[in-house]
């Protein structure tokens, strides 16, 4: 028997593929900082916790195709503080934002047709492109141009008769970047000229530092029929397990046929949407709490990138905790392995995600790698500079 070719050409995660390594190093006896995954350290609400002592249905039921009415009026009310103008039946409930982004792929492109995207980009959008059947058209950003898009009219030149969507992410997982108003407008001109969908995922949303400003695809008023809003609570609420997330859109048509696949998926579980309605509702300084604690980290990262001597090329994040790194390595996963393998500081090393991964341009990212201010301020610190002093042992070992 054979398998589908769709699975076997489906790619394992970048950000996680290196585990048996980091597992045979702890074996070893050495303490692994994952700097290669989006989990904060930072602790969960207690309001989820009281949520789920609170709740006392004696059966757990399936909740509403479409989410559970509590958690649609909490998101609404929250999108609605930066002036959305979104009401609870915009709003389906996922499982985490990475169901919503595949809910988007079916909605709005027939297999080989095609969803414009900016590399580097978050991992998965590969697998759930493919998993949707479409095709993502990469359209190249450059660290040294701190990760801009190109001009309207070079984007132009990716789109075709097959392009039905174009896909963002901002503040961007996996560089920092925050766009720009200017930015957002190229995609309004784009998205009317050439009749498509606009794919926002805002999930770092309120993450953004110093004088940047983010706006919101919801605040897009020309084109709002066209634009569909992906988040989750994962991040802003450090609450990666609960797998709530949700798909917003003021098209109508688009949310009823959506809300097929959620049927047919029947409902997201019942007692963590209870939670993290009870979370939303509540929990708005924790969100300002954890901004200042990315920023403390970033900025102490950022230091140590400064003054490296290793001629490594790095952003300073605008938004999000990540940023790329471009090093003097022609082979960045091959570096990854060796921290794991063959470097430690004081008992610890640093795991990092390969850069090759964030892209679907074949070739490109090889000598990069993606790293997350997910830990505390001192232990951010340590997992920094084990990257510049194993990067400094690499070179001369290599």
């Amino acid at each position: 028997m054979n398998l589908s070719k769709r699975i076997q050409e489906a790619s394992y995660s970048p950000i996680r593929k290196l585990y048996p390594y980091a597992d045979e190093a702890k074996k070893k006896g050495k303490e692994v900082y994952h700097i290669n995954i989006g989990q904060p350290d930072i602790s969960s609400p207690s309001s989820f916790f009281e949520a789920l002592k609170n709740f006392n249905k004696e059966v757990i039921t399936y909740a509403p195709s479409q989410g559970a009415e509590k958690i649609r009026k909490a998101f609404a009310n929250y999108f609605n503080q930066f002036h959305y103008g979104i009401e609870p039946d915009d709003v389906i409930i996922t499982l985490g934002g990475s169901e919503a982004l595949i809910f988007a792929f079916y909605a709005v492109a027939d297999a080989n047709e095609e969803v414009i995207v900016f590399e580097p980009f978050y991992t998965n959008y590969n697998l759930f492109a493919r998993l949707a059947g479409c095709k993502l058209v990469p359209v190249p950003t450059k660290i040294e141009e701190k990760f801009a898009i190109p001009p309207y009219e070079e984007i132009k030149k990716y789109i075709t008769s097959r392009t039905k969507a174009i896909l963002y992410a901002s503040p961007n997982n996996p560089t920092g970047k925050v766009y720009t108003e200017e930015e957002l407008e190229a995609f309004v001109k784009l998205v009317k000229e050439y009749n498509l969908f606009l794919i926002a995922d805002e999930v770092y949303r309120e993450f953004v530092y110093g004088d940047v400003k983010h706006k919101g695809v919801m605040e897009l008023e020309e084109i709002k029929d066209r634009c569909i809003l992906i988040d989750s609570v994962s991040k802003r609420y450090s609450l990666c397990g609960a797998r709530v997330g949700c798909i917003v859109s003021k098209n109508r048509e688009l949310m009823a046929n959506v809300l097929k696949l959620a049927q047919g998926r029947l409902s997201c579980p019942e007692v963590e949407q209870y939670a993290c309605a009870e979370v939303i509702e509540k929990e708005s300084e924790f969100i300002q709490m954890c901004k200042v604690k990315f920023k403390k980290r970033i900025d102490i990262s950022m230091e140590i990138l400064e003054n490296n001597s290793e001629d490594v090329v790095y952003f300073r994040p605008e938004g999000a905790f990540y940023t790329m790194l471009k090093l003097p390595v022609e082979n960045a996963e091959d570096f990854a392995i060796f921290l794991l393998k063959e470097f430690s500081k004081n008992g610890r090393t640093s795991m990092v995600a390969p850069g090759d991964g964030f892209y679907s341009t074949k070739g490109k990212g090889k000598n990069e790698i993606r790293i997350s201010f997910v830990y505390e301020e001192e232990k951010m610190k340590e997992a920094v500079e084990i990257v510049i002093e194993g990067l400094k042992e690499y070179r001369r070992t290599k």
